[in-house]
């Protein structure tokens, strides 16, 4: 059995299709692949896969094996990265990532926290989805991470940042916009722009929130990232709630209004694997409270 056999069927299991694992996944040809799942099912010597009217399924030993290879390959990947780290010794390496969009107002004072040790330390950057930066955390891709707190991930630790304050984004031209605040109630009746399973951080907070405000809003729109939410909130003429940061990245067609009274909000939080022994990482750690002033 090697590692392609393992990257292969997590693939198909996850995708529940074998021609989208083979195309989208893993760039191959939908027979190629099928020749090395049947390999893979007869070196285990049990059915993992069962086709069904909704695609591919795994059987329950399918499901006891999937959680074991994704298992096998994270700690394919930490190895490689524990080698590689080792095999750079003159300088220490020190991978930061940030939740898309933070990093306008989080790098700097993340790199004045290093400036002084910074001749030492080979510092790499990365951008990504809060759920993919825990990812990275966790393969040891990324030392340190500004992000959400993510369930299920008992191996990582955070410290909080920021509450960060849920803001109303709307066009410019906004009837809502004419005020220096929006109350929640006044969203009623709006198109309502949310958030898609790539936040899964953010849309708890907010149904909570229009919940206790007893408003129901149905959703229109699910929105992936921030450029995608100014498009859609500029061409459909909806509104959103999303964190203030946002407000770093809004054209002239969209513009920002608080919330009265007491808004929703969401931590902001550093996280690191609490095994990770980097130099570097404890170092920044040891400076964490600096970036609360």
């Amino acid at each position: 059995m090697e590692l392609r056999h393992l990257r292969y069927f997590v693939a198909v299991a996850e995708e529940g299709s074998l021609t989208v694992a083979a195309e989208r996944r893993l760039h191959t040809a939908q027979p190629s692949l099928s020749r090395q799942i049947r390999d893979l099912e007869q070196e285990v010597g049990v059915a993992l896969l069962k086709r069904s009217v909704r695609g591919i399924e795994l059987t329950a030993a399918g499901r006891v094996f999937l959680d074991h290879a994704r298992l096998a390959l994270s700690q394919a990947e930490t190895a490689v990265e524990a080698a590689r780290r080792a095999g750079r010794p003159t300088k220490q390496a020190f991978a930061l990532g940030f939740l898309t969009g933070q990093e306008m107002d989080w790098l700097p004072k993340a790199m004045a926290l290093l400036r002084a040790d910074l001749p030492k330390i080979d510092v790499t950057l990365s951008s990504d989805y809060s759920p993919q930066l825990a990812d990275n955390l966790m393969r040891g891709r990324v030392d340190l991470a500004f992000m959400r707190r993510e369930a299920q991930t008992p191996d990582l630790e955070y410290r909080l940042v920021i509450e960060e304050p849920f803001v109303v984004i709307l066009p410019s031209d906004h009837r809502l916009a004419a005020g220096k605040t929006i109350a929640v109630g006044d969203l009623a009746g709006e198109t309502f722009i949310g958030m898609s399973k790539t936040a899964p951080a953010l849309q708890p907070i907010i149904d909570a929130y229009l919940a206790e405000a007893g408003l129901a809003l149905q959703t229109a729109h699910e929105i992936d990232n921030l450029g995608m939410a100014m498009s859609l909130i500029a061409s459909t003429r909806g509104v959103a709630l999303i964190p203030a940061y946002a407000r770093n990245f809004l054209p002239w067609s969209v513009t920002s209004r608080p919330l009265q009274g007491t808004p929703p909000t969401i931590d902001l939080v550093i996280g690191n694997h609490r095994d990770n022994k980097s130099p570097a990482l404890r170092l920044f750690l040891s400076r964490y409270a600096e970036l609360r002033r």
